[in-house]
């Protein structure tokens, strides 16, 4: 006869193996048992439309598990002369949120916000950024930039205007994106406002320690040196903030062709300012730019990454990864 103590150890034993085998014959059969749904409670994550490839990446770096991030204009792609598809319309359609750079640069969004039927928030990551002003004159020496308060009005979806819409190359404001897009994601999914903090807050870190970087290290190349060809205007913010001048061969839209006396004047711009070297963009027509190095001399510096990141895995495929390869190749170019 079994003690009461041994009755109960055999009945607690008993019960263990009946639930124990319950459990796996529920789930063998597709039944979940109570409280298996509670690692499930996490809400999916917040379908964002990126305009472009750069931003796409600061919305992920901030988002991280949030965020599914889709970009209209994907890497190696040149956005001014983007032509949108069916699946672009398809993915605003479907997107909680859209995130655009402002300053006039998506000249194509809103004829696509309007054929997707999107009523969603659009961000305007640059919003609150001191913008930079100036002509599109490819006869100029040299270029001066004035500060200029974004007002954001619908007149900037339509074209560049006197603003220079490249102000992501400016690592300074890129701090302003990043917390525009923070700002956003938490109003869109507030129970994750701390962890899309943190995240904005680190990332925020890395960018000013680069800044800090760069800014030691090109202060040591003379002014006078501090000069190199580029295929379009896309680096005003990048030559204000560090103090390089950049000829362009074409102006900020890679959209209108260098004329003839383009090419000439910068010819003649390249041997009196003494320009060293030149660079190609990732996403631009080298040709030109060719012919002027080889009728000045100027040597190239390799390709620079303006509007666009590279594929994955590859040197560029981050915002971060892409000014570094950026300010590394100025600095080696213009020693």
């Amino acid at each position: 006869m079994r003690s009461f103590a041994g009755t109960v150890a055999a009945g607690v034993l008993i019960r263990r193996v009946a639930l124990a085998t319950s459990v796996a014959f529920g789930t063998f059969l597709g039944v979940v048992p109570l409280g298996a749904h509670a690692a499930d409670t996490r809400p999916d994550p917040l379908k964002v439309v990126a305009s472009f490839s750069i931003l796409a990446d600061m919305v992920e770096q901030v988002g991280g598990s949030q965020v599914q991030v889709h970009s209209l204009v994907g890497r190696d792609a040149d956005a001014h002369v983007f032509n949108p598809t069916p699946k672009d319309t398809r993915e605003l359609a479907q997107a909680d949120l859209v995130v655009i750079n402002g300053l006039g640069f998506e000249g194509w969004l809103e004829r696509l916000v309007k054929a997707s039927g999107f009523k969603g928030p659009v961000v305007v990551a640059s919003e609150g950024i001191e913008a930079l002003d100036g002509e599109e004159d490819h006869d100029r020496d040299h270029h001066e930039h004035h500060g200029h308060h974004n007002d954001h009005d619908n007149r900037h979806l339509h074209d560049h205007g006197p603003i220079d819409p490249h102000a992501w190359q400016s690592l300074r404001n890129a701090k302003v994106y990043v917390a525009n897009i923070r700002d956003a994601l938490i109003e869109a999914r507030p129970q994750a406002r701390e962890e899309l903090t943190a995240r904005a807050a680190s990332y925020i870190v890395e960018i000013e320690a680069l800044d800090q970087q760069l800014t030691a290290a090109l202060a040591v190349i003379p002014e006078n040196k501090r000069k190199a060809l580029i295929s379009h205007d896309a680096f005003g913010y990048l030559a204000h903030d560090y103090g390089i001048e950049f000829l362009p061969v074409q102006g900020w839209s890679t959209g209108r062709e260098a004329s003839a006396s383009d090419v000439a004047s910068l010819i003649r711009q390249v041997r009196d300012g003494k320009v060293q070297a030149y660079f190609i963009e990732n996403m631009s027509d080298a040709r030109v730019l060719q012919r002027i190095a080889d009728e000045t001399g100027a040597r190239s510096g390799g390709s620079l990454y303006s509007d666009a990141l590279s594929a994955k895995g590859t040197e560029a495929d981050t915002y971060l990864k892409m000014y570094q390869v950026n300010g590394r190749r100025l600095i080696e170019a213009l020693q």
